[in-house]
């Protein structure tokens, strides 16, 4: 099963994708970045949807992945979009949160930054996410991986992520997949998780 995560970009954030392969081992799981790219700066989102086409329906990918996208602002009409184009795959909408805990409802995830990067940094320290060493966006995703920082936020809330002016657009893709890949789901309907 692979796991595809988009991060979502604007004018000068880049869109990410990252696609993360579920390999059963004798005890649990490893996963394999399989795939990792940052979409050029400037490219309008019905051309991110269709380059969502091309990675879904790629031969290892079709009918057995899932698709878990940033629904934050600009977000949620992308996510429209993507199941408007009947990719073939599930479809998991996640508001990336602030706040203490996740939850779903309304037809999407919330879900704290810290959980999402803290699961990456687990399963690093785990060894059950490897990078494979030949992807084009692979030492960029690893300065990425190393620049992540908790910090401080405004009213003693910790703030994770890439310093000011720095990217984290291939973390946020990665840790996407990663989360969906770590649940335990009974299956989906319509990009909807059940279970």
């Amino acid at each position: 099963m692979f796991y595809v995560g988009l991060d979502l970009g604007q004018r000068r954030d880049y869109t990410a994708v990252v696609a993360v392969e579920r390999i059963p081992v004798k005890v649990g799981h490893i996963l394999h970045v399989r795939h990792a790219e940052r979409v050029a700066l400037g490219t309008a989102y019905p051309k991110v949807v269709e380059r969502m086409r091309t990675i879904v329906q790629h031969q290892e990918l079709r009918g057995k992945c899932a698709l878990v996208v940033d629904a934050t602002g600009v977000g949620a009409p992308v996510v429209d979009m993507l199941r408007a184009g009947q990719l073939g795959c599930e479809i998991v909408a996640v508001t990336i949160t602030g706040g203490e805990r996740e939850h779903q409802g309304a037809g999407r995830w919330s879900v704290p930054k810290r959980d999402l990067v803290g699961g990456v940094q687990v399963l690093l320290e785990k060894g059950e996410l490897k990078i494979a060493a030949m992807l084009r966006e692979a030492e960029t995703l690893r300065a990425e991986l190393l620049a992540v920082r908790q910090q401080a936020g405004v009213g003693g809330r910790v703030r994770m992520g890439a310093e000011e002016g720095e990217h984290d657009d291939l973390v946020m893709a990665l840790a996407l997949a990663c989360w969906r890949a770590r649940r335990k789901v009974v299956g989906y309907q319509a990009g909807r998780l059940l279970g």
